[in-house]
């Protein structure tokens, strides 16, 4: 009795197009989650993610949820999930891909899920990494550890968005450390983020988890530019 009352001063919308959600519709509603920029990737076998890190990380398999667009949808969730504190987005789309993720054979045999870590102080900022929600599904998909203490993130940079591509790439080498690297010997690991552009992060990323001894890495994010 009380929903109509809470909607009428805190109407549920749409994050991506802003419309009022129906009662049956969560977060996104359901022309937008047609209209989103799905790559199907995983589904069919896509090597597109691999190219980009292609003779500098070598992967196990590599995907994203949804191509990025300039002024696009999928752009407007990732800016409402990193900057206007929508957390469901991760959420969300980690349900989304973790569903399908565990449906394909190359993802099944993941055993922990690693987030791309923020730094600190830009943690206590912000109050939240926003790969976190994301990651936490896709590792309860897949059922897989949740490992967000192994690779940390040991230099504070400004947003990777507004930097030029070589800047990007040079400044990624050696933000990163790992702990503990004994706690994810042997394992298949799914390292997540919520775009991947030249690949520099992933790349830096990977580099350091590769100092454990016998790992596989696959990479999941929720976008592609």
């Amino acid at each position: 009795m009380l929903n109509p009352i809470i909607n009428l001063f805190f109407p549920k919308v749409c994050v991506a197009c802003h419309n009022l959600l129906g009662d049956n519709e969560y977060t996104i509603c359901m022309d937008c989650r047609h209209d989103l920029p799905v790559t199907n990737f995983h589904f069919d076998d896509s090597d597109v993610v691999k190219k980009v890190l292609y003779g500098r990380a070598n992967i196990e398999n590599g995907t994203a949820l949804f191509r990025f667009e300039k002024k696009g949808k999928v752009q407007q969730l990732i800016h409402n999930l990193k900057y206007r504190g929508h957390e469901n987005i991760g959420y969300f789309l980690g349900n989304w891909l973790g569903g399908e993720l565990k449906t394909v054979e190359a993802y099944q045999q993941v055993d922990a899920v690693i987030p791309v870590p923020m730094h600190p102080k830009k943690l206590k900022k912000r109050g939240y990494n926003q790969v976190a929600k994301f990651g936490q599904q896709i590792a309860e998909a897949l059922n897989a550890n949740y490992k967000d203490d192994v690779l940390i993130k040991i230099t504070n940079t400004q947003s990777q968005t507004i930097k030029s591509r070589f800047s990007r790439w040079d400044s990624s080498n050696e933000l990163f450390a790992i702990k503990n690297p004994n706690s994810i010997k042997g394992m298949h690991i799914l390292l997540v983020d919520d775009l991947i552009t030249t690949g520099a992060t992933l790349e830096a990323c990977i580099n350091v988890l590769n100092q454990a001894e016998n790992i596989k890495i696959s990479v999941a994010t929720m976008a592609i530019a």
